[in-house]
């Protein structure tokens, strides 16, 4: 497969969003993409995600784009702002640029819950964000064809 990946990855909650990213590339790797086209950009949190998204998605060089970051609940209601932001962002660079961006930014009310989402009860979300990039290159290749 010649599909190229930009994944964009927050550094807040590190030791949680580096499994994310271990997840996505290890995932893609497994279904035959090469390790030189995937494009990891690394952003200092969550909030930061859409704008480097739509600048990839902008640039019309990636098939998709997978979003990773962990925003945890804490004890204000940042939380519930940094949520909506980084989601309505991404979604609306989806809907202009017509270009898969995948939501693998983990929504949780604490830390235990954020690792069971990285291998733990709940699967890993950074696998998953991998296949639904791969699914939605998949069904755009077979709409624009």
């Amino acid at each position: 497969m010649s599909y190229q990946f930009s994944i964009i990855v927050s550094e807040f909650n590190e030791s949680i969003t580096s499994e994310l990213l271990n997840g996505a590339i290890q995932r893609l790797v497994e279904k035959g993409i090469s390790s030189e086209n995937i494009t990891v950009t690394r952003v200092p949190g969550a909030i930061e995600i859409p704008l480097i998204a739509k600048l990839h998605a902008k640039s019309k060089k990636f098939d998709a784009i997978i979003a990773l970051g962990a925003v945890i609940r804490g004890e204000t209601s940042h939380y519930d702002y940094v949520c909506e932001q980084v989601s309505q962002g991404c979604q609306t660079v989806m809907m202009e640029f017509e270009i898969p961006v995948v939501f693998g930014v983990l929504t949780t009310e604490n830390i235990q819950q954020a690792k069971d989402r990285i291998g733990g009860k709940h699967g890993h979300k950074g696998k998953d964000a991998a296949d639904a990039a791969l699914a939605m290159t998949e069904i755009l290749k077979k709409i624009k064809c």
